[in-house]
């Protein structure tokens, strides 16, 4: 069974949903075969390569709010990630374009190490302070994950895999994804935000349920009788 989830490295919302997940999975009977597959979302595509300045202020002024009301925001986000086991630091943020981080993150896949890049990414950006829209930055982190230098180098140097960003992008507008994290299971069952790790396994059950094929016990080598198109 696969999970596709589209997220962005600087949302805090998806890295809680991530330690969610992680806790379902931690439960889950048939963990050990299901694929996580993390998919590109930039939330500020526009965005410079950082982008300095107070946490709160800017999340005020994004969401039309007061600097309280961006106040506020930040202590919930920090709260709830602290009852996952998450430890944010949001007055440290900067803020930044993350497409180049992504493009990463699709080079990590192919390398077997995906999950943690972009743990290092998120934990970078939402604890540390890194500004992870810039060069210098991934370079350190992605090969702190375990990835290839001069493969990152090359890879930050180029265009390599942005065609498979902006695929995972139109995905999800065709998918109708406006807002992260988005996790879809099995291509069938989409859970939206950062859900409970309750709400998470119980999807997680019902899409391995009902994906499972129909056996049919007899302990007769023959079909049973049974009515079809043709009588009884």
């Amino acid at each position: 069974m696969r999970i596709d989830i589209w997220s962005d490295i600087v949302c805090p919302w998806c890295a809680i949903g991530k330690a969610h997940l992680d806790l379902a999975l931690a439960q889950f009977e048939h963990a050990d075969e299901v694929e996580v597959v993390w998919r590109s979302f930039e939330l500020d595509p526009a965005a410079p390569a950082v982008r300095e300045g107070d946490y709160a202020e800017m999340l005020a002024r994004k969401y039309g709010t007061s600097v309280e009301g961006g106040q506020d925001m930040v202590r919930r986000m920090t709260n709830t990630a602290a009852q996952s086991g998450l430890r944010f630091h949001l007055d440290r943020a900067r803020p930044g374009n993350s497409f180049d981080a992504h493009r990463l993150v699709h080079l990590a896949a192919d390398r077997g190490r995906q999950h943690a890049v972009k743990e290092r990414f998120l934990r970078a950006y939402l604890t540390e302070g890194e500004a992870i829209g810039e060069h210098d930055t991934l370079q350190r982190l992605a090969t702190d994950a375990g990835l290839d230098p001069g493969e990152v180098r090359d890879v930050l140097a180029s265009d390599a895999y942005a065609d498979a960003v902006r695929a995972d992008e139109r995905a999800a507008a065709d998918v109708g994804i406006s807002g992260v994290p988005l996790f879809l299971v099995d291509g069938r069952l989409a859970i939206p935000g950062a859900q409970s790790s309750d709400i998470i396994l119980q999807t997680l059950r019902r899409a391995w349920r009902e994906r499972q094929p129909v056996t049919v016990v007899s302990e007769q080598t023959a079909d049973g009788p049974a009515c079809g198109p043709d009588g009884c």
